[in-house]
């Protein structure tokens, strides 16, 4: 089962939670009542919908990641998973983002379809004493 799946799966139990199509048209979507949250785009690529507030809470630790890319100015952010601690972190972020979305200031549906994807490139990780 790959990282993605394994997530999709998990999060799919959640109550808040609902499977849906990409709102820009590649993977599956995962969507609270008022917005799409997680866009699963391949095998381990997930683009995640937080707010502004909630990136600029969590910027300097998105900084530390190795997992997390940030696209200036967007509200997504995409989340490469390669391991179960990858997988782990999706799961509390998109905690914090249903969390963020609960708010009357946090929905911001007109921009939910505009994701990460196709604006982030991965690089794989290399272990140490690699490349």
């Amino acid at each position: 089962m790959t990282p993605a799946q394994k997530a999709m799966d998990q999060l799919a139990a959640w109550p808040d939670l609902t499977p849906c199509a990409a709102g820009c048209g590649t993977g599956r979507a995962l969507r609270s009542a008022g917005d799409e949250i997680v866009h699963f785009h391949s095998e381990r690529d997930v683009d995640l919908h937080l707010t502004a507030r909630a990136i600029q809470r969590l910027h300097h630790d998105f900084a530390e990641s190795t997992a997390i890319r940030l696209v200036p100015g967007s509200r997504w952010v995409t989340v490469h998973l390669d391991c179960d601690a990858d997988v782990d972190l999706l799961l509390s972020l998109v905690s914090v983002a249903l969390k963020a979305h609960q708010s009357p200031a946090g929905s911001d549906g007109s921009l939910a379809a505009v994701c990460n994807h196709h604006r982030v490139t991965v690089l794989p990780r290399h272990e140490d004493g690699e490349g």
